[in-house]
């Protein structure tokens, strides 16, 4: 069995100045634009992608919506997708505002459209090209009930066009037009276009609008302009001029030659002008111009090489063959959920959605969609634009069609809260409105329709399916009673419409969505949302109207939101509160701040005592006259020194307490343009390190930057350092920054309670664990290098394996980031470490994290362990180990992600595998405040966890995750997957003691999950079965020390205490500190209520006391890691403890 392998790390104490995550790498502020234009621009068009969601919805009878999300090897996509059969009644109108060089936002076009007497507006998308720097209007033609609105810029001639019949076409339209003047005929260049071309003459009627008309010749001279009237010259001038025309008249606009001919004009000269659009065949009902061909007869076009060819956000329309079925396609583009096509990539789309032929038309932000629900007039928009709302444009398409009969013939049955609202613990927005915990309700709607999917009246009947499950009350509240799924069905007649809700376990607690709601002033709003969990982390949002709030009803009012949340509004200027929200009897606190005061932190006119270090750098820090106000400190930096993460550290005299609990710090920064990375450097109020990053300095000059907190950070804070950094290898230069005036924004004081500790089941003593069939063990995060062989991180790594070679585990899983830096040198000493210390008693496998590559790349460790991600079975689990040495899984390649999908499809078929374990470095999630060490695609992450939770629910198998990079010892469960994150081995913890910051090492104890097991987990996934992995956390233990009561009187509780040395570090034994408590027979472990007659005292590990019972004597014991204490409690009354006393007396 051989291993793979992990990238080193530098060894060192202070905190790691390489980005923590992916999200933190990416350059900041702006959203990040589409790929530039050049050789490196590569479009891929193999289809290979994998889908992980697709909805779909009817729009008007033959027009469906279909949306999905893909990963594809470079990015994700979420796409929008229409259907149109043309045969089926619906019409494409020309959408605009009436006026050609108007521009407004797609929805507020649809909403004043006229679809004509009997139709409705059902959906709309933005269409043409626009001049956006000047008028403002479209560059293609436009056509509306067959008549010209625009005629096309030189060379925009392409368009797509719909009818005169119930079919569409790309086609190419162009404008002909004559002007008859007293001189003779003229060429008429241009009808209400953006653009008069050179030398010619166009026109412009009060359908033009309001935009400048001088824009249209570009500061071409000479210009002129004529009005005319009834047939008539006005008036002639050799300015163009702006403002409304009137109606009925036209205003001429000449160019150059085209000038001089409107200069021959005089008042009164008959003028007049013929136009008209030419293409082949019929002139369409509708159409809207656009650039470049995307299908041509089948065949999907190649733009390699070609201008626009950039990933970008995309609206396209195309037809079937024989032009009856439309298809229409926003791809989402420039954000972290989607990253945009190519215009090749947008033509195999369109191909493949069935188009024989398709046109682009305007994306980037311009690209919308909206679309309405059955039920419902009102149109919502289907994509996500890149500007973060609609763009305003000229013009659009709009599908209209007939109205219905109005009579009822179904309903939409949806939950009110949508699901991309709805609250969530997922690493992405978007919960589960679905799901419903006992005891708890879901407010349903059903919107009724008629047989076009318009509105439709009538009161519906609910009923729940499954009486069992739950209920449903006349106004669609459904009362969950217990676990199960069933069909909730509104119904009137024949008339129905139907959702499915899962009722899934008990509530065990419930969590804010937020710890603190911070209102900056009065008039701001805040929000926040309940989520429910039950005890195997499935979870669920909770309604509103489930929950009590106790808070100060002087200082702020809650609403119920309407969409499953809660609106916090202020009552006063300042102030600072708590709301206790109760569910079930669950509690849970969160805070409510008003106002935030600005607070001087450092003004730097000590900058002299400020002291300068480095990582693989060099530099100096001095004072400056040069401050923003006064005296700044200037660091003069060489980040050329090393491929490694390189970083210059700014250190205060003495760490700088930090007043409040800030929300935010605010720096000045005179930048040098070299984009080394800023980052405050901060100590929390548990003594850990909290590193706030900035962005990136890619300016010049000063410029103030904020670092943001994170919530639930422990108070109070102290500034450290700042520090600058760079971590991309090739990234080599020199510079020089100033900083000044620190400061930090601090709302009105109020203690943010601390998120209680959640003690996951999967976290177990030795004694479960050996008892599994079979155990492996698993190691990360020591962090040494070749050059120090005999650093104290090195005698740490050594410890461990000694341990587990001592546990004879089958196999040892080293996760990541035993080594500090990923050089050659480094690698080999680490299969040097591994071969004295385990030789062939212990087979291993060698998992990469993100310090095998420091430095380097993967290819090192592939040399020196072999793959990077791998695939085999042991006992019948199936291991998948994947490469995050990138901080995500495409930076491992796509095809892990693929070879991940392939293991657990080909494991859910297979009688040989009953569980699937996913190993890999870097956790979907981080459970500390800083969130800091987690997959930074945050899309990534709960792809994961999907793919787990939906194999073990369909599957009946076992599902487990084990990551590790976070610094501390931790377990949860998601959706009944329980999630191991493996603590450090050598290097010191990253967190609290108490938090699971401790070193050690993991033992996993596996079953084989049966048949049956496999059959009950499928019928019944909400018992979160099944049972088949439990995990001892061994902690270095350099000593072991418990404490308890010497006598306890019957009927008293005590508190018992144990607690783990490791050098100067004290770990409490408890949560995620494996142990083994006995004691004497005479003891019962567990909850006192169920002890027996015999026990004399019970301990119960869970709360920690000892409760006495009745008389008599006790040993407990405590074991951690082969360490065992034991302690003797004297359980007598206060009687006979005094007559004990005077006997031994």
């Amino acid at each position: 069995m051989t291993a793979g392998a992990l990238t080193p790390a530098v060894a060192d104490s202070g905190t790691d100045p390489r980005p923590a995550n992916s999200a933190e790498i990416r350059r900041p502020v702006a959203p990040p634009p589409a790929s530039g234009p050049g050789a490196g621009v590569r479009s891929i068009v193999d289809g290979d992608g994998i889908e992980t969601a697709r909805s779909a919805r009817p729009i008007a009878p033959g027009v469906a919506l279909t949306s999905y999300d893909r990963l594809e090897s470079d990015k994700w996509l979420r796409v929008d997708a229409l259907s149109v059969d043309l045969g089926k009644g619906t019409e494409a109108d020309y959408l605009h505002s009436g006026k050609v060089a108007e521009r407004r936002t797609v929805s507020e076009l649809a909403a004043a459209h006229d679809p004509g007497k009997g139709r409705r507006t059902v959906a709309a998308l933005n269409a043409d090209f626009f001049d956006i720097n000047e008028t403002g209007a479209p560059q293609g033609a436009g056509i509306k009930d067959g008549q010209l609105v625009q005629s096309p810029a030189p060379g925009a001639h392409r368009a797509v066009g719909i009818g005169p019949e119930d079919a569409g076409r790309v086609l190419e339209v162009y404008f002909e037009g004559t002007l008859t003047v007293p001189q003779g005929e003229h060429a008429l260049a241009a009808y209400n276009a953006a653009n008069v071309p050179a030398g010619g003459i166009g026109a412009y009627t009060d359908a033009w609008g309001t935009a400048d008309r001088a824009l249209t010749v570009d500061k071409a001279t000479p210009v002129a302009e004529a009005l005319v009237e009834d047939g008539k010259v006005v008036s002639v001038s050799d300015r163009v001029g702006s403002g409304p025309i009137a109606a009925g008249a036209t205003v001429l606009v000449g160019r150059e030659a085209g000038a001089e001919v409107l200069k021959g004009l005089r008042a009164g000269d008959a003028v007049s002008i013929a136009y008209r659009p030419r293409t082949e065949g019929e002139v369409p009902r509708t159409a809207v111009g656009g650039r470049e061909l995307l299908v041509v007869d089948g065949v999907a076009q190649n733009h390699e090489g070609q201008g626009n060819n950039t990933a970008a956000p995309r609206t396209a329309v195309g037809f079937s063959a024989d032009g009856r079925r439309m298809h229409i396609l926003t791809v989402d583009g420039r954000q972290a959920d989607s990253g945009g096509v190519t215009l090749t990539e947008l033509g195999v789309m369109m191909k493949q959605a069935g188009a024989h032929n398709a046109l682009n038309l305007d994306g980037g932000g311009s690209s919308t969609l909206i679309a309405r629900e059955p039920g419902s007039d009102a149109l919502q928009v289907e994509n996500s634009p890149s500007d973060g709302s609609e763009r305003t444009v000229p013009n659009g398409l709009a599908l209209t069609a007939p109205d219905g009969t109005g009579r009822l013939e179904g309903y939409w049955v949806e939950t009110r809260t949508p699901a991309l609202a709805a609250p969530t613990a997922d690493p992405v927005r978007g919960g589960h409105p679905e799901r419903v915990f006992p005891g708890l309700s879901r407010v349903l709607t059903a919107a009724g329709h008629d047989e076009t999917y318009g509105p439709a009246a009538g009161r519906p009947h609910w009923r729940a399916e499954r009486a069992d499950i739950g209920r449903v009350s006349d106004d669609g509240l459904f009362t969950a009673r217990r676990s199960g799924t069933t069909e909730v069905r509104a119904s009137s007649g024949s008339a129905h419409g139907s959702t499915e809700l899962t009722v899934v376990d008990d509530l065990a607690r419930i969590e804010p969505t937020t710890r603190r709601v911070g209102l900056a002033d009065a008039s701001a709003t805040g929000t926040f949302g309940l989520v429910g969990y039950d005890v195997h982390g499935t979870s669920a949002p909770i309604e509103p109207r489930d929950v009590r709030l106790d808070y100060d009803r002087a200082q702020f009012e809650i609403r119920d939101d309407g969409r499953g949340a809660f609106t916090v509004t202020p009552l006063s200027a300042k102030g600072a509160g708590q709301i206790k929200a109760t569910v079930q009897g669950e509690e849970t606190l969160l805070v409510v701040s008003i106002g935030l005061d600005e607070q001087p932190v450092a003004a730097f006119d000590d900058a002299a005592n400020w002291t300068f270090s480095h990582a693989r750098a060099a530099g100096k820090a001095e004072p400056t006259p040069d401050g923003q106000t006064g005296t700044g400190l200037k660091v003069t930096y060489d980040f050329s020194l090393s491929t490694a993460t390189r970083a210059a550290y700014l250190t205060p005299p003495q760490r700088i307490a930090v007043p409040g609990s800030p929300q935010s710090f605010k720096l000045w920064i005179k930048g040098d343009g070299k984009g080394a990375w800023p980052s405050l450097h901060l100590k929390d109020g548990a003594g850990s390190d909290l590193v706030l990053r900035g962005p990136y300095v890619t300016w010049t000059g000063w410029q103030q930057v904020t670092f943001t907190v994170p919530q639930s950070t422990p108070m109070p804070l102290s500034v450290f350092r700042f520090y600058l950094a760079e971590a991309t290898a090739a990234k080599q230069y020199t510079g020089e920054v100033v900083i000044d005036e620190l400061t930090a924004q601090v709302p009105p004081s109020v203690e943010v309670p601390e998120q209680p500790t959640v003690a996951d089941e999967l976290i177990d003593s030795a004694a479960e664990t050996e008892g599994r069939d079979w155990q492996f063990a698993v190691m990360s995060d020591a962090q040494f290098v070749a050059r120090e062989p005999g650093s104290p991180i090195v005698q740490q790594a050594r410890r461990t394996l000694r341990e587990i070679k001592a546990a004879r585990p089958d196999f040892l899983v080293i996760n990541g980031d035993l080594v500090d830096e990923g050089a050659p040198a480094d690698l080999a000493f680490a299969r040097t470490i591994l071969t004295e210390e385990l030789g062939d008693t212990v087979p291993w496998y060698y998992v990469p994290g993100n310090h095998e590559v420091m430095g380097g790349k993967i290819d090192n460790f592939t040399a020196e362990f072999g793959p990077a991600q791998r695939v085999f079975d042991h006992e019948g689990t199936r291991f998948v180990t994947l490469d995050t040495s990138s901080l995500s899984l495409r930076g491992g390649g796509f095809a892990q992600i693929k070879a991940l999908r392939a293991a657990l499809d080909q494991a859910a078929e297979d009688p040989s595998v009953s569980s699937v374990t996913v190993i890999q470095h870097v956790p979907p999630r981080d459970p500390t405040p800083q969130k800091g060490s987690q997959l930074g695609d945050r899309k990534e992450a709960a792809l994961l966890e999907q793919w787990l939770g939906d194999f073990r629910r369909t599957s009946g198998k076992g599902a487990a995750f084990i990551g590790s990079h976070v610094g501390v010892f931790h377990a949860a469960h998601v959706d009944s997957v329980p999630y191991l994150i493996n603590g450090n081995s050598g290097k010191n913890p990253a967190g609290p003691a108490d938090k699971g910051g401790f070193t050690g090492w993991s033992l996993v104890g596996v079953d084989r999950v049966t048949r049956g097991e496999q059959a009950e987990a499928r019928q019944r996934p909400w018992q979160g079965g099944p049972d088949w992995i439990s995990v001892q956390t061994r902690a270095h233990a350099d000593s072991l020390a418990l404490t308890a009561p010497q006598t306890l009187a019957p009927g008293q509780s005590g508190d018992v205490e144990a607690t783990v040395t490791q050098g100067t570090r004290q770990v409490p034994v408890a949560f995620p500190v494996s142990a083994d408590w006995t004691g004497s027979p005479n003891v019962h472990i567990g909850d006192p209520d169920d002890a027996r007659r015999r026990h004399v005292a019970a301990y119960d590990p869970d709360t920690g006391e000892l409760t006495a019972l009745r008389p008599g004597s006790v040993t407990l014991a405590v074991t951690v890691n082969g360490l065992t204490q034991r302690a003797e409690v004297l359980i007598a009354s206060a009687a006979d403890l005094r007559v004990a006393a005077a006997d031994g007396a």
